[in-house]
């Protein structure tokens, strides 16, 4: 590292430590650690059954038992695909080799070499992600064919190679127009980008895997659109996804802000719920809207974005790392096998943590739901029913959620939802 390199490089760990504190201060304020007062009595002990019947509770354990392995080892594989690329020589011959068949242009080096680097890792992945899928269809959770799963697949890696290859491509040019601030330029892009896409994946992302209409006129939608303006966020439209092309799982979301907010259901639920068991669903994510969680999620996504940004300018700026990777500066093409790396290092040791935020997160919109439809016979009913046809393990091991869970278990819900019956009964 040249004489010149070593304050920036110290600056932009500064700036690393800045946000990633504001971050940390934004996820320890804005995250409901508390939502239940204490019944008399103490807090309803999880049941590990969830009230589910005993053929249920094996079906679901079973489903869990067979894709856990398969979940991991994709996980797995695709780090190992990643550090051999990112940490050897290997990524930078395969970005130097694909631009060098058209030019040898840096740019174009980057618009060739990012999808090549994800298509090599996606095709490592793909036996596993395809014994998944079988497990899916083996237990009627999957609907779909083997040319839509590859359809979808096909689409999913396009737009992330053509979106991480556009990003790269801004950041290397960044980087060679401003060597020394760079990193902080493409922190602020990061923010921005952040913020953008939460507006824009509604209207831009969805539309590329599912249809969607206008629920007809009728009492749900009326219901649904009512109990919008009860919660004080109105939406647009109450809109239907085609959903069964490729699932038995029973869903509902609600999408974007301000005129693209919609509610979204899965067309699985119409058929298959009451009435009122949506509504206990649509509930729990007006409640998200309510609280401003996507907000909250996009502000702690800026910030730790900011922050990943600023450390992987001071990585960069260490030699024997670019060494290791074939790469002589940041501002080289063949850095981006080692950059796709690090970001994905720390998107798997940010998980936990996401992840104990996201569980405070959806216990607090359960709690929403049950205090905006005050059923809460619906509700459990509805985390019974999702836990039955979704296959969701009631009661997963204490180590596997703490990693992978993003919402409270079937079991934790239900409590929770008997706590609140408790108190209310007390009122």
């Amino acid at each position: 590292m040249s004489t010149g390199a070593r304050p920036t490089a110290r600056a932009a760990l500064a700036v690393a430590a800045v946000l990633g504190i504001a971050a940390l201060v934004v996820v320890a304020v804005r995250t409901p650690w508390t939502l239940l007062p204490e019944p008399a009595g103490g807090y309803t002990e999880p049941d590990p059954a969830a009230g589910l019947s005993a053929v249920q509770l094996d079906r679901a354990e079973a489903f869990a038992a067979a894709l856990r392995p398969a979940s991991l080892l994709s996980l797995l594989l695709g780090l190992a695909v990643s550090a051999l690329l990112g940490l050897t020589r290997l990524g930078s011959r395969v970005v130097g080799s694909v631009g060098d068949r058209v030019g040898g242009r840096w740019w174009v080096q980057v618009l060739l070499g990012v999808p090549a680097l994800i298509l090599a890792g996606r095709l490592v992945t793909l036996p596993v992600a395809a014994y998944a899928e079988m497990i899916r269809h083996r237990f009627g959770l999957s609907t779909r064919g083997w040319g839509l799963w590859l359809r979808d697949v096909a689409v999913s890696v396009a737009i992330s190679a053509a979106l991480t290859a556009l990003i790269v491509l801004s950041v290397l040019w960044l980087v060679r127009r401003a060597p020394r601030t760079w990193w902080a330029w493409s922190g602020l892009a990061a923010v921005v980008l952040v913020v953008v896409g939460s507006f824009l994946y509604p209207v831009v992302i969805e539309p590329a895997f599912n249809r969607f209409e206008s629920l007809p006129a009728g009492a749900l939608r009326t219901d649904l659109l009512a109990l919008a303006e009860v919660n004080g966020t109105p939406v647009q439209d109450v809109l239907v996804s085609d959903a069964s092309r490729r699932t038995t799982a029973l869903n509902a979301y609600v999408s974007g802000f301000g005129s693209t907010r919609r509610v979204v259901l899965y067309d699985t639920l119409l058929d298959r719920l009451p009435d009122e068991e949506i509504e206990s669903i649509v509930a729990h994510e007006l409640g998200h809207v309510a609280t401003d969680d996507v907000l909250t999620g996009t502000l702690m996504g800026a910030l730790g974005a900011g922050a990943a940004t600023a450390l992987a300018g001071w990585l960069l700026s260490w030699a024997p790392l670019l060494r290791r990777a074939g790469a002589g500066s940041p501002g080289d093409p063949r850095v981006v096998a080692l950059a796709l790396f690090l970001v994905t290092a720390g998107g798997l040791v940010g998980t936990p943590v996401q992840n104990v935020v996201s569980r405070q997160i959806e216990a607090r919109a359960d709690l929403h739901a049950l205090d905006l439809t005050r059923d809460p016979e619906a509700f459990i009913a509805m985390q019974r029913r999702l836990a039955s046809t979704n296959l969701g393990d009631p009661d997963p091991p204490v180590a596997w959620h703490w990693f992978f869970g993003s919402h409270p278990t079937t079991a934790q819900r239900i409590a929770m939802a008997e706590d609140w019956q408790r108190l209310e009964g007390r009122r």
